[in-house]
């Protein structure tokens, strides 16, 4: 599926996002060229999604981080799209993750302190339809949040 030349240019882009299409083209050793046709057809193809910046949240004053665990009423047909839709609605809400097994969900929260988590999860969490149980875990330290891969 991918060739040495693609992971050339994986590797690099991963390194540093930032790099122009002839910055990385040289770095990869091919043409600026081949360079764009080959991150084209990655994007083409799902492989390369895109990229986006990565935001310190706790530099723009969220201090706060929770990962709730909840397990859905799955005796309810629609229990799973209407939580969903509902709690992408909830704009601290940076990511939704869906499991097999006893959890269900795991929404990561953000908050500016503990008072505001409380106010987010009493008057937004609490009233996210279809909820049979919810585990909250506080993030005391991120020890690691690499998303790159072995290429």
């Amino acid at each position: 599926m991918l060739d040495d030349t693609d992971r050339r240019l994986l590797r690099q882009l991963q390194a540093e996002p930032t790099l122009t299409a002839a910055e990385l083209a040289q770095r990869a050793g091919v043409s600026a060229l081949k360079a764009t046709r080959r991150l084209g057809r990655l994007q083409e193809q799902g492989i390369l999604k895109g990229q986006h910046a990565v935001i310190d949240w706790a530099a723009l004053g969220y201090a706060v981080g929770v990962s709730l665990r909840i397990t859905l009423d799955k005796t309810q047909v629609r229990a799973f799209d209407e939580f969903m839709e509902a709690a992408r609605g909830i704009a601290e809400v940076t990511e939704i993750q869906t499991f097999l097994g006893r959890v269900d969900v795991r929404l990561s929260v953000i908050a500016r302190d503990m008072a505001h988590y409380q106010q987010i999860y009493r008057d937004q969490i609490l009233a996210l339809p279809h909820i049979a149980d919810i585990e909250a875990l506080m993030t005391v330290a991120t020890l690691l949040n690499d998303e790159s891969l072995p290429l």
